[in-house]
């Protein structure tokens, strides 16, 4: 990774993370507003919702160590996750494809990328996942799913066809209850392992070796 790309990458990172301080405050406000009804993605859409910086550099050494080029992102948010999955693939030669529902948000995190100098690397989908990525047919490396929880099992059934032995899921927010029924559909398949992290904030989903 050249010295000034990687520069930027962390300035970029260090300024979202320093705006991300007060992003319990606005998680507060979009839990508000559904007091009275189902919580929406929408309620949260000037939330960054972010990975921590470990888990960041976690992805980082995972996507170097085990060579990883094909990355899938559900749930781009204002590109926190994606730009350490960039400097992943920086070093593989790969690609990430990250799909957003909000489209400010979006937006936002194509400006970060921009400004990080690793835009040429990242192709951003704008809507419903199971939209953006249903005619998806490419092997995948690593699936991120940091989106709506509900849509964890649906998602990972449509993109399973590209799943190969190597593939990794890295599942984000692995203790929220719609995300342990997720896991707890997966987990009766004997085609996969599941290893939690971060006392089970996090799950990585394996396929098993033959």
């Amino acid at each position: 990774m050249e010295t000034l790309e990687k520069d930027s990458i962390e300035t970029t990172l260090a300024e979202l993370y320093n705006d991300a301080k007060f992003d319990y405050i606005k998680m507060m406000k979009g839990a508000a507003k559904s007091l009275l009804r189902p919580i929406e993605p929408s309620d949260f859409k000037d939330a960054y919702l972010s990975i921590s910086k470990e888990q960041g550099e976690d992805l980082k050494r995972l996507i170097k160590k085990s060579n990883i080029r094909n990355i899938i992102e559900f749930g781009t948010s204002f590109g926190i996750s994606t730009l350490f999955l960039a400097q992943g693939v920086m070093e593989t030669g790969g690609r990430i494809i990250t799909t957003e529902l909000i489209e400010s948000k979006a937006k936002k995190a194509i400006e970060n990328f921009k400004k990080a100098g690793v835009n040429d690397l990242i192709e951003v989908r704008v809507g419903d996942a199971l939209e953006t990525l249903k005619n998806h047919n490419d092997p995948i490396d690593l699936l991120l799913l940091d989106g709506w929880k509900d849509l964890y099992l649906p998602l990972f059934q449509m993109l399973e066809p590209s799943f190969h032995g190597n593939t990794v899921i890295y599942v984000d927010n692995a203790d929220m209850a719609a995300s342990q029924a997720f896991l707890s559909a997966v987990a009766q398949k004997s085609r996969y392992e599941l290893r939690p992290k971060y006392e089970g904030r996090v799950v990585i989903i394996t396929v098993k070796k033959q």
